[in-house]
């Protein structure tokens, strides 16, 4: 008999550089002999994008077996759409930092139109942000400027050019505006602050009736996700272990790379399992 998810138990994840790693990130230590099989889960434009190991793929499908699977990501709808897990469609996907909520793979519109609702009271507007960005920056390491969702915006940058203040400056004056900023690889993230990854998670554990939360993530931009969760799980690498960030029910672990994605499905199965 095909086990069911235990609906008491809900799993809230980040995908990049948490589950799922472009090559760049996977962070194979190893000779190349002993080295993981990789599952590409992303195609982009006809090239693999992002991966997997096999174990860490095998890890997954159990655990959406015995608990409810749900993705959350900063990617847009677009760029989140590209990803292929393995196993079924997750019933909830969280994406753009919580501003929309996808059931069975389509768009909640009533959820996006509260969480705008709460964007307009609660800081600048996007246009403001975006102007002062443009403003500040420099044509000698900004590589591409985005706006997503038309909720929040980010750029990617040559990180080797970046003017070392400038992303601490952006912050500061982000934050009195009622933003957060993340730097996370090559991009540079502004966000609204009621735009999070934890409210949506609260909207879809109201309607599963979920009795215990697991959380992974590895950005400045999950904290607030691990903070809503009554266990989580941060890998050794990201904003958050470099910044030393942590909390009494977070498991830091030391693992970095794909080795901490399997390693944070292991334990995550694990407690699902109990």
């Amino acid at each position: 008999m095909k086990q069911r998810p235990d609906q008491r138990t809900l799993v809230a994840s980040d995908l990049d550089r948490t589950l799922v790693y472009s090559p760049s990130a996977l962070a194979l230590t190893v000779p190349d002999e002993d080295a993981p099989r990789l599952l590409c889960v992303e195609v982009h434009e006809g090239r693999p994008l992002s991966f997997m190991t096999e174990t860490a793929a095998g890890l997954l499908q159990k655990l959406a077996a015995v608990a409810e699977f749900v993705p959350a990501t900063t990617r847009t709808r677009k760029q989140y759409r590209r990803i292929n897990l393995p196993g079924p469609v997750p019933r909830y996907a969280i994406c753009a930092n919580g501003g929309h909520i996808l059931v069975k793979g389509h768009t909640d519109h009533e959820w996006n139109a509260e969480m705008r609702r709460r964007l307009d009271e609660g800081c600048a507007p996007l246009d403001e942000v975006r102007a002062y960005m443009a403003r500040t920056s420099d044509e000698s390491w900004l590589r591409k400027e985005r706006v997503a969702e038309d909720l929040f915006v980010y750029l990617v940058v040559e990180r080797s050019l970046l003017p070392e203040n400038w992303v601490k400056e952006l912050a500061e004056w982000a934050e009195e505006r009622g933003w957060t900023v993340s730097l996370q690889g090559r991009k540079i993230y502004a966000v609204p602050r009621p735009l999070t990854k934890s409210a949506a998670l609260a909207e879809v554990v109201r309607r599963t009736g979920a009795e215990h939360v697991l959380a992974a993530g590895d950005s400045l931009l999950d904290a607030d996700l691990l903070l809503a969760a009554h266990t989580g799980w941060r890998p050794g690498h990201g904003e958050l272990a470099d910044s030393g960030w942590t909390a009494p029910h977070i498991d830091a672990l030391t693992l970095a790379g794909a080795a901490a994605g399997e390693e944070i499905l292991r334990r995550m199965l694990s407690v699902s399992r109990r």
